[in-house]
């Protein structure tokens, strides 16, 4: 080596990203923190709530569609609502609930619709056939609209596609679906409804010596009242179960339409149900009153109190 020559040395150093002073792992270990934290919050979030409350979310679940289009206002489960179909209400400032308190909370009354709701609830059945695959094919045999009772549902005989057998009253398979389908969506108001059965015009071909469209009627209305029970409707939101025969037509410029022949649903504003309600403690005071005039052995009813008599001489 030469000596007056400069030593040239390399120096050569290794660098490490980060080693255990780097952030991604930082970042990986944030994430996680924040998932675990998000997870006790939730369960803390459940354990608040009440069993009412829960069992709504859960039925929310099962049936969304069904909610969203039937829920109007606060929730069945008595929740003042943030979801719908359950949850608990997170403005209220209740605290938590203790289970002692949960067993003592009463479920709210459902709420009984006024004709602006009975207008909104028309508007969602529709959205949810025209949504429904199932009830797709079927869109144009159920007819709404709002009269002066209520909110009316009508299913109507297709040419093609009817709903009894012929001269029976045996319904058919897809007119079943759509009854439990309304049966279940029923439950959630206060509204008492109305259920009559209509035929056409067309004589009935005789079975019995005494079977007319009037028994085949009121068989259907009964025969779709069963369907809606079974679809889960409370049966005493029944308030009438009627046969029509072809006295109240759809189309009264043809009397043998296909469409006459119908289940027709009313879901009754206040107004109709308190007349008919009405009606009927009436009959019931006077079958009482008969009743006690037959039990006292007095064969002849008293008769009915007659206004005073006119002064007009003519």
């Amino acid at each position: 080596m030469d000596k007056g020559k400069p030593t040239i040395v390399v120096k050569r150093v290794k660098k490490v990203a980060g080693g255990h002073h780097g952030g991604a792992w930082k970042i990986a270990y944030a994430d996680f923190v924040t998932a675990m934290m998000a997870f006790f919050l939730l369960m803390w979030l459940l354990g608040t709530i009440s069993k009412d409350d829960l069992k709504g979310i859960s039925e929310y679940f099962q049936r969304p569609i069904e909610k969203a289009i039937f829920s109007t206002g606060p929730s069945a489960t008595g929740s003042s609502g943030i979801l719908v179909g359950g949850g608990q209400d997170l403005t209220r400032k209740n605290g938590e609930v203790s289970k002692s308190e949960d067993n003592n909370i009463k479920k709210a009354p459902h709420k009984k619709l006024d004709e602006q709701g009975l207008k909104q609830l028309k508007m969602k059945v529709e959205a949810s056939i025209q949504e429904n695959a199932q009830l797709q094919n079927y869109k144009n045999q159920v007819l709404l609209d709002i009269t002066k009772e209520g909110l009316r549902i009508q299913i109507v005989d297709n040419l093609k596609r009817p709903m009894f057998a012929l001269s029976d009253d045996e319904l058919q398979p897809y007119a079943r679906d759509i009854l439990r389908a309304v049966g279940k969506s029923l439950n959630g108001l206060d509204n008492k409804i109305t259920l009559s059965g209509h035929t056409d015009a067309r004589p009935f071909p005789t079975k019995e010596k005494f079977y007319s469209n009037w028994e085949l009627s009121a068989d259907r209305a009964n025969a779709s009242r069963r369907e809606l029970v079974n679809g889960g409707m409370d049966e005493s939101k029944l308030l009438q179960v009627i046969g029509l025969s072809s006295a109240v037509l759809y189309d009264k410029a043809d009397p043998l339409n296909p469409i006459n022949r119908r289940i027709s649903i009313i879901v009754m504003n206040q107004e109709t149900e308190d007349r008919i309600e009405n009606s009927t403690a009436l009959e019931a005071s006077s079958a009482a009153s008969v009743e006690k005039v037959v039990k006292s052995g007095n064969s002849t009813a008293p008769a009915p109190t007659s206004p005073p008599a006119a002064t007009n001489p003519r």
